[in-house]
């Protein structure tokens, strides 16, 4: 291919010719919408660090799913904040738990809309970590019962995927197990396979009130440096029995998305994080960056690396943008 036989600009003259070229697509049914339920009634309690984001009330996370499955939004996320915290996390695991009450008001109402819940301790514990802590330590192996407990919690209340961030050793093969014997075959499993330690989490620590009380998450979240050790912890819960395989954050380890899809096949979600999110919202605040353009750019470089489905706060922008509102 050489000039002037090949003119790619040809190709770019027009938005039609553009569109009918364009190699990546991207649409609302690509994308999850995360929510933060908590306790109380007809209550929105904004998030300083993250404009549009907000801790909703059941009642509240309801419309708030009605307009996301207007939109076209397949699915939402939902993270607890629970009314107390105890060193067990144990309204994680609780029938009556905000997370539990949210999913069953929102398939009553919403029923054509697919519910996933964030399956971890950390927003539970009063020390702020994802497992249970034994002299100073994270246990891993007395940790796995807790979110086993806390995953069949959630799919009796009606979730239709369950979705372990925790990074425990193991956890996927203790959900699958306990799922299956509880008669929730179909229940999916979406695994945060490859989860870095990451400082783009910050926002979100905000929002679920889920900062560590002490130390740090380094010794069971990934260190940023590993992308081989990735490929070995997808392998790991693909073979314990996960459905979908997600890599988060999404912006920073794109490289990793493109390795997973390659290797496996398998379906891979990324996570674009409140701190990119943040980011962009700050800048375009600013006016340093086009905040539209920057977020559809984003997005498709995330697709554009093998996600095939993508969690993102800018969901309910990105359908807007689609539907021309």
């Amino acid at each position: 291919m050489e000039f002037p036989k090949y003119r790619p600009r040809r190709l770019r003259r027009n938005e039609r010719l553009r569109d009918m070229v364009r190699e990546t697509t991207l649409s609302p049914t690509n994308l999850i919408y995360p929510l933060f339920v908590g306790p109380g009634k007809d209550t929105a309690q904004p998030v300083s660090s993250m404009p549009g984001v907000a801790q909703l009330s059941v009642d509240r996370v309801v419309k708030e799913c009605r307009e996301v499955s207007s939109l076209g939004i397949p699915a939402v996320i939902l993270f607890g904040i629970p009314e107390r915290k105890d060193p067990l996390g144990s309204e994680a695991y609780s029938d009556n738990g905000v997370v539990q009450k949210a999913i069953r008001e929102v398939k009553e109402k919403v029923p054509g809309l697919l519910v996933i819940t964030d399956v971890c301790l950390c927003e539970y514990t009063d020390h702020g970590h994802c497992g249970v802590v034994k002299n100073g330590d994270v246990d891993n192996d007395s940790s796995l019962d807790l979110l086993a407990r806390e995953a069949l919690s959630h799919a009796r209340a009606g979730a239709d995927i369950v979705a372990p961030s925790d990074m425990m050793d193991g956890r996927v093969g203790a959900i699958r197990k306990i799922l299956d014997q509880n008669g929730f075959q179909q229940v999916v499993i979406m695994a945060y396979a490859a989860k870095y330690a990451s400082g783009f989490y910050g926002p979100f620590r905000e929002a679920a009130e889920s900062t560590p009380q002490f130390g740090d998450r380094r010794s069971y979240q990934m260190d940023p440096a590993n992308a081989d050790e990735a490929l070995r912890e997808v392998e790991m819960d693909i073979r314990e029995g996960a459905d979908i395989v997600m890599v988060k954050p999404a912006m920073a380890y794109l490289d990793i998305v493109y390795r997973v899809k390659q290797r496996f096949g398998y379906p891979v979600a990324a996570y674009n994080v409140s701190g990119e999110y943040s980011m962009i919202k700050a800048a375009g605040k600013n006016g340093w960056v086009d905040e539209q353009r920057i977020m559809m750019e984003v997005l498709y470089s995330i697709k554009r690396a093998g996600a095939d489905m993508i969690l993102t706060y800018f969901a309910k922008d990105v359908a807007r943008q689609f539907h021309g509102q």
